[in-house]
């Protein structure tokens, strides 16, 4: 179930706990990928959030919105680089992206084979996609208060088997959003402090959201059958010839 693109806009853009989880994100995305210079940037569900960092640098921004969830003009002030798209068929020519990031995507499709077939199909060489989904042993999947509390939550085996079933290579994994989801003063106070705790503990801290970085594998691994059958079907060999008695 995809939320609509007013509620994520009003979270992110207009709440206190949304623009402190939009910049928790957003610099943990630029610690990954600190610079696009000459790339093709692309991001998918509602990740435009994360995207303004590389619209003065990348050779191209484009920010995918699913139609079940609406689109906005973004970014605000500028020439709009936002548009509708199908889920699963994006206006992207193919190995066309260098960067991809997709925020409130996978966990609210209806259909995440097709669309991470689709995030292959779009993914150049050499390209990396991050995919950023609610971890399910953190406090922001649990609390519909925030964005994260809707869809599949993910543990992060869960998440890197999906991945890997389609052809992506998991090279980093990160985790954020350590501060409980409420916009009471004491939590966004610490908000920080609780930031850093969970980056130098984060085997024993569950991070609100999971991000894990891939690459594709190409070529893809052959489908179908693994190994020739060894015997042929009893039914395809020839009859013997009768003998005369």
């Amino acid at each position: 179930m995809h939320l609509d693109v007013t509620h994520l806009r009003n979270f992110y853009y207009r709440s206190a706990l949304g623009r402190a989880a939009q910049k928790i994100v957003r610099d943990e995305v630029v610690r990954l990928w600190p610079v696009a210079k000459g790339h093709t940037v692309a991001g998918y569900g509602f990740a435009v959030p994360l995207l303004r960092p590389y619209l003065r640098d990348a050779r191209r921004v484009i920010g995918l919105m699913p139609a079940p969830q609406g689109v906005m003009h973004w970014p605000v002030g500028m020439p709009n680089v936002a548009v509708l798209c199908e889920e699963t068929l994006w206006p992207i020519e193919t190995g066309r992206v260098d960067r991809l990031v997709l925020m409130h995507g996978l966990e609210t499709s209806e259909n995440a084979t097709a669309l991470l077939e689709e995030c292959y199909r779009v993914l150049g060489p050499g390209g990396r996609a991050l995919f950023i989904v609610p971890n399910r042993s953190g406090l922001w999947a649990r609390s519909d208060v925030t964005p994260f509390g809707y869809g599949r939550p993910y543990s992060l085996g869960q998440l890197e088997a999906q991945l890997k079933r389609h052809e992506f290579i998991p090279e980093r994994t990160r985790s954020a959003l350590y501060q409980p989801p409420s916009s009471r003063r004491f939590w966004m106070k610490t908000g920080p402090m609780w930031e850093r705790t969970g980056r130098a503990a984060a085997v024993i801290m569950a991070g609100g959201v999971l991000m894990v970085e891939v690459a594709k594998r190409s070529p893809p691994r052959p489908k179908g059958l693994s190994q020739a059958a060894r015997k042929p079907l009893g039914v395809l060999i020839p009859s013997p010839k009768p003998k005369a008695v």
